[in-house]
């Protein structure tokens, strides 16, 4: 008898009554019904969020700006959960909704305390607290209801810290443009600066050049004031001897008037003496003429270049009241000049009748020499003369000492000026100096300022507002997938699926014999017997297969990606799920069955169908890479979600590997099952 002869016998055997008929369907509709009713149930359970009831309170009072705007957020928030529908939100007090929490009116409720706005704003006044977003939640409603209030809570304070970042990001740029602006007018005035500064250093420079010229000129002028005065000190010593000659002259012209006897013999004499006197004051009134003529020079001198000196001054930045003091001073230098020089002209003129003067008595007294009968009118004539050169050498004398004063005065007072000019000098090198510096730094601050202007940003108020929303919302997520699932449902699917045809295929074995006992009591090979007793469990497998993934990819809407080649991994897994349970119930009996039960839960916690195998304690995710179902969830999520295929050959293999084994098993056990013991015909324990 071959495999399937015993196999269509046990179906017979299955199918042979009503009552057994029914057996066999409700054994193949168990898988579908146990995965099919529960991925109906959790198909997509956060699209009918939107029916859970929750509360959102908002306690929050508000604030004021410092530019007086009025901040509400918390009002806010509660309006934009209210109109997200994201739950059935529910705008109640606070005691309200405290107590819609605790008797399971509301799953959760939201509050936004009374200090929400204030808190916010807090950072302006550099005084920052944390605002704090309350969450109430009751485990007795649900213990999930906590951890979506908390989700909840997270998109609640990410929507709110965005909003508040955005603000204040906007005025931070708001106070870049502001700054940018300022600096801008600080460039304008930092380079109008600068030229002012260049301006008045190329001035400076010029003012020191000029005043420099001025005190050389000044100099220039002590030095011909003081060989004045030694001149005029040495005219003035001639008029001395000038004035002591003309009076000795009156006296010996009295002597000679009174003693006329002897005027013959002293003719000659006073004729010689005329003679010298009319060339000495020839000299003296060429020392007369030469000093008018210098006097008269240096007052044209001082005159011509006065006006010149002061444009120079002013064009050298000297303001009224600088040129004014200059002005006095040159008023008093030519006053001195001009008294001085009418003093030397008047003596000048005194000195050249003095010696034309002379030069008659000298002509008189050689004509008295030759006429002696006219000596006695001559004598009182020379007499006469006498007496007045007498007297005009004294008033010469006392005219050059006046203009020796002048003279010695022009020279302290063109000291004085050369003084001044030489300070005048120095000072505005020091100026130009400090100029230089000035018109250095200003052009480093112009510099300076201009790199601060254009390193500050100026954005326009549509790119403030966008900086301000990337700013305050810096990340964007883009979700990418490779393969997706679709729905929580459908997340599901691969393990319950797996674990439904492990149902399926334990729960046959309840009726299922795992061997046949007539192909027992033959001399039948055991690997035919043991394939026997596992072909048909299997082609009941093969059927809960096409109900459940009818139901699954129909009744329930989860999409598969490659339909056909999942229908045929499940095939090969309920298989190999059979194989495994027909080898445990063959070896050990009832005892078999409850090790199947006992390997379905420990795959169960191992197989990572909900969270990743990662997160299992470690001797679960051991486990986990050695069992069976591990493999047939793996495989299944790819070929549901069409992801790539490749690691389906290794779940394949793994699988196959089972099956192998499993049914190697199960023909030792047909073989061992051929002996009868005591146990076998009344076993302890019988399912």
């Amino acid at each position: 008898m071959n495999p399937v002869r015993l196999a269509v016998a046990e179906l017979r055997r299955l199918t042979s009554s009503r009552l057994a008929r029914l057996a066999l369907a409700a054994l193949v509709l168990i898988p579908t019904l146990y995965g099919g009713l529960y991925l109906y149930a959790n198909h997509d359970p956060y699209g009918a969020f939107p029916q859970v009831p929750a509360a959102v309170v908002s306690d929050d009072t508000g604030t004021t700006l410092s530019t007086g705007e009025k901040l509400q957020v918390g009002g806010g928030v509660a309006d934009h959960l209210v109109e997200s529908k994201s739950f059935d939100w529910h705008r109640v007090s606070h005691s309200e909704a405290l107590r819609g929490v605790d008797d399971g009116t509301y799953a959760f409720a939201v509050i936004m305390p009374t200090t929400f706005s204030a808190d916010l704003a807090s950072t302006a006044e550099m005084k920052p607290r944390q605002a704090t977003v309350v969450l109430e939640t009751n485990d007795a409603n649900n213990y999930m209801t906590s951890m979506i209030g908390n989700q909840v809570i997270k998109q609640v304070t990410a929507s709110v810290a965005s909003e508040v970042s955005q603000t204040a990001a906007s005025k931070l740029l708001l106070g870049f443009s502001q700054v940018h602006d300022q600096l801008v007018t600080a460039v304008d005035g930092s380079d109008k600066l600068r030229a002012g500064a260049v301006k008045a250093d190329s001035g400076a420079h010029q003012l020191s050049s000029g005043a420099a010229g001025l005190a050389g000129g000044l100099h220039d002028l002590t030095s011909g004031a003081r060989r004045l005065a030694t001149g005029i000190g040495q005219a003035a010593s001639g008029a001395d001897s000038l004035e002591a000659g003309a009076a000795q002259l009156a006296s010996g012209l009295g002597t000679l008037q009174s003693r006329t006897a002897s005027l013959p013999s002293q003719t000659d004499q006073l004729a010689d003496g005329a003679e010298q006197v009319a060339a000495g004051n020839r000299t003296i009134a060429g020392y007369g003429t030469r000093a008018a003529t210098a006097s008269s020079d240096l007052r044209r001198r001082i005159a011509a270049d006065r006006t010149s000196f002061l444009d120079a001054l002013r064009a050298q930045g000297l303001t009224d009241a600088q040129l004014s003091v200059v002005s006095s001073r040159l008023d008093t230098i030519d006053g001195y000049v001009n008294r001085a020089d009418s003093t030397i002209q008047s003596a000048s003129s005194d000195l050249t009748r003095l010696s034309k003067g002379a030069d008659q008595v000298a002509t008189g007294a050689r004509a008295l020499a030759n006429a002696t009968p006219a000596l006695t009118d001559g004598i009182a004539s020379a007499h006469s003369g006498a007496v007045r050169l007498r007297d005009g050498a004294s008033r010469l004398s006392s005219g050059l000492g006046t203009l020796r004063t002048g003279a010695d005065q022009l020279a302290t007072g063109a000291d004085k000026a050369a003084t001044g000019a030489d300070s005048l000098a120095s000072g505005a090198s020091s100026l130009g100096s400090g100029l230089d510096a000035l018109s250095k730094g200003a052009t480093d601050l112009h510099a300076g300022l201009v790199k601060g202007r254009d390193s500050i940003p100026d954005p326009s108020d549509a790119q403030r507002k966008a900086m301000a929303q990337t700013i305050g919302n810096p990340v964007g997520v883009s979700t990418g997938s490779l393969s997706s699932a679709g729905s929580y449902g459908a997340g599901l699917a691969p393990l319950f699926m797996s674990l439904a045809l492990w149902i399926g295929a334990y729960v046959l074995f309840l009726f299922v014999r795992p061997l046949s006992p007539r192909a027992l009591a033959t001399s039948q090979r055991s690997i035919r017997t043991a394939l026997g007793g596992w072909l048909a469990p299997t082609l009941v497998g093969l059927v809960q297969v096409a109900s459940l993934v009818l139901v699954v990819g129909r009744g329930v809407d989860i999409r598969i990606a490659h339909p056909v080649l999942a229908f045929l991994f499940l095939c090969f897994t309920s298989m190999t799920f059979v194989a495994i349970l027909h080898a445990l119930a063959a070896r050990f009996g009832a005892v078999g069955k409850f090790l199947g039960l006992v390997f379905m839960v420990v795959q169960l916690v191992s197989a990572g169908g909900t969270f990743p195998w990662q997160t299992l304690p470690a001797p679960l995710q051991a486990v986990h890479h050695v069992v069976p179902m591990s493999h047939a969830v793996d495989g299944l999520r790819r070929l549901l979600y069409g992801a790539d295929l490749g690691p389906v050959l290794g779940s394949l293999g793994v699988l196959a590997a089972y099956l192998v084994v499993a049914l190697a098993v199960s023909t030792i056990a047909a073989r061992r099952s051929r002996m009868w013991t005591p146990k076998r015909i009344k076993p302890a324990l019988e399912l």
